[in-house]
């Protein structure tokens, strides 16, 4: 058996945790803080079988995994009573999304 922990962007999580149950893994979810900005993660326990370990992981890839988005930033400009900095806000291509995992092997499971 193996314990797979694993660690995401609190806005990936409930596809993340939808498919996982889908394929049948049964998850457990704490809500945790981390990083540098201290963002909003979730980390996922998921004890499972050897053999699904990769099962798991390609889901938690596919639905966690880092992915450019545009983000939306203000462009300095000239101010004045017809200009609105929203009007001048361009799209960047901005890394998000990711996951850190860490599988362990587990000695005792039980399910009271």
């Amino acid at each position: 058996m193996k314990l797979i922990i694993a660690i995401l962007h609190q806005e990936d999580e409930p596809l993340a945790v939808e498919d996982l149950n889908k394929k049948g893994f049964f998850v457990t979810k704490l809500a945790t803080t981390g990083g540098f900005f201290k963002n909003h993660n979730v980390t996922l326990l998921i004890g499972t079988q050897d053999h699904l370990v990769s099962d798991a992981i390609t889901i938690l890839h596919k639905d966690a995994g880092k992915r450019q988005e545009p983000r939306y930033y203000p462009q300095p400009s000239a101010s004045g009573p017809h200009c609105s900095p929203a009007a001048f806000a361009i799209p960047v291509e901005t890394d998000t999304g990711g996951c850190t995992i860490f599988v362990l092997d587990m000695i005792q499971f039980e399910k009271i």
